[in-house]
C-alpha cells in the first residue's frame, strides 16, 4: 500500500510482541486511552506460494483463501509452483483465492510441492513427517540434520517426490 506501517489487530497483550523488534503498541489516534499494535510494513524481495492451478501467463487459483495477493503486491518478486498448468485461469473459474498473471513473474509446475504440508482436494498433510520435521526443529543440530536430508541432499523435486512423497504413500497404504 506504500504506508510504512500498519495496525494490527488481536495481538496486544501477547508474548509475540516480545520476539517482534518489527511490531510496537502504540496510543490509538482515534481512541484515546487505547493501545493498538502496529507492524512495520513488509517489502520482500522474493515471494513464493505454492497453488491449485496456474496457466503460462501466471494467473494463478490458489485453491484456498489467503492474504497471498497482498503479499505478492509486497513483493519485488513472485514465485508460484503449482499441482498444474492449464491452458487458461480466469478469476470467475479460481478455486479459492485468485492471483493476476500481472503479480507473478515465474511459474514452476511441481506436483506435490506443498509436501510434507497437503492441497486440499489433491493430497492430505503427511502427519507423520511435520511430526518428524517439528521434532528436528527443536535443536539446532537435529534442523541441520533434517535440512540436509529433505532439502540440501536432494538433487531436484522429482527426487524428493519419489523418495519421500511416495514412499510415505507406499507406508499409508500399507497400514491402511
Amino acid at each position: 500500500m506504500g504506508i510504512p506501517y500498519v495496525p494490527v489487530m488481536g495481538l496486544a497483550g501477547s508474548d509475540l510482541l516480545k520476539r517482534r523488534p518489527d511490531m510496537k503498541i502504540l496510543p490509538d489516534p482515534f481512541e484515546p486511552g487505547k493501545k493498538t499494535v502496529v507492524a512495520r510494513a513488509m517489502r520482500p524481495d522474493v515471494a513464493i506460494f505454492h497453488a491449485l492451478r496456474a496457466d503460462r501467463a501466471g494467473n494463478v487459483s490458489l485453491g484456498n483463501h489467503n492474504d497471498a495477493v497482498t503479499l505478492a503486491e509486497a513483493a519485488h518478486r513472485v514465485i508460484v509452483t503449482v499441482e498444474e498448468v492449464v491452458e487458461r485461469v480466469e478469476e470467475r473459474d479460481a478455486e479459492g483465492t485468485f492471483l493476476p498473471g500481472i503479480l507473478v513473474q515465474s511459474v514452476v509446475h511441481a506436483p506435490y510441492g506443498a509436501h510434507p504440508a497437503g492441497v486440499p482436494g489433491r493430497y492430505e498433510p503427511d502427519a507423520a513427517h511435520m511430526k518428524r520435521y517439528v521434532e528436528a526443529a527443536k535443536s539446532e543440530e537435529g534442523f541441520a540434520a533434517y535440512l540436509a536430508e529433505f532439502v540440501f541432499g536432494v538433487p531436484d523435486h522429482a527426487t524428493y517426490v519419489a523418495r519421500h512423497v511416495a514412499a510415505a504413500a507406499d507406508l499409508r497404504s500399507r497400514s491402511a
